[in-house]
């Protein structure tokens, strides 16, 4: 098993590495489109749609993902009303990952599936946008801010089974602790404030403390994210969400964090790091 996850590990490093240099915006629009639709159809798998249930849905998130990506960005950047777009999708998506979601998971109830369909296109489409528009400050920028998730949860892992005693949410994934929660802030502090000097000029433009904050945001909202796709999978009886990938499951299980961060990320591209440039 760990052989097979280090050999899909490393194929796919090498294939986002190879369509990051490749590929031009629209490109990495079409792409991104695409493997959002194949997260839409385990998302249809996770909510019980059935077999034609779920391919509709994966077939309907890369059609609007294709969509909104051709109104949101042309060429050589962002389209000239994309904000008007993007900013309330993205405020959609943050409250609904800092609000609804500890809500549920703290009853411990699964929503109706007509809820849940619904929560697909906010769990879905903004974090799909985003990672279009982290695509626009260039790939050093998308690949550093992404690697935030990827630390967390390195972190986490490794914090949570040296020192791990105090569950974090036994109910819904019993390996997590808060010790593994804390490891994971603690990293992301560190990693966060080293990669600031190389990131675009608008992260130098926030205060420490405003850095500092929104680094810790990011991993509360990571664990939020990877938390609630583990709630999913086991209210759906199911260990992974499907195994596209093998040795690590679906696209799903690869993406559950960043589809709560890079909503936040993408929200803070246009009104906080790019805003105090203007």
């Amino acid at each position: 098993m760990l052989k097979q996850r280090v050999i899909t590990a490393v194929v796919l490093l090498l294939a986002l590495t190879a369509a990051l240099a490749g590929l031009d915006l629209t490109g990495w629009s079409w792409l991104v489109a695409g493997i959002l639709g194949l997260a839409g159809w385990e998302w249809g798998r996770l909510c019980g749609l059935g077999a034609n249930g779920a391919r509709a849905a994966g077939v309907l998130t890369f059609v609007l993902v294709a969509a909104a990506a051709r109104l949101c960005f042309t060429a050589d950047g962002l389209a000239a009303d994309a904000a008007r777009l993007l900013s309330p999708l993205h405020g959609s998506a943050i409250a609904f990952w800092l609000i609804v979601v500890p809500f549920w998971m703290s009853g411990g109830r699964r929503p109706g599936k007509g809820w849940l369909m619904l929560t697909g296109l906010v769990v879905l489409i903004p974090p799909a946008l985003a990672l279009i528009q982290l695509r626009i400050e260039g790939l050093p920028t998308l690949l550093l801010l992404m690697a935030v998730v990827w630390i967390a949860d390195i972190a986490a892992y490794f914090t949570g089974k040296a020192f791990g005693r105090h569950k974090l949410a036994p109910a819904i994934s019993p390996g997590k602790t808060w010790e593994g929660a804390a490891g994971a802030v603690l990293a992301v502090q560190a990693y966060g404030f080293a990669i600031r000097p190389w990131l675009f000029d608008g992260a130098q433009v926030l205060s420490p403390v405003l850095w500092s904050a929104t680094l810790l945001l990011l991993t509360a909202v990571s664990i939020v994210g990877d938390l609630f796709e583990s709630m999913m999978k086991r209210q759906a009886g199911t260990k992974d969400s499907s195994q596209l990938l093998p040795g690590h499951g679906g696209v799903l299980d690869r993406v559950d964090s960043l589809t709560a961060t890079l909503p936040l990320i993408g929200f803070a591209l246009l009104n906080l790091l790019h805003g105090a440039q203007t």
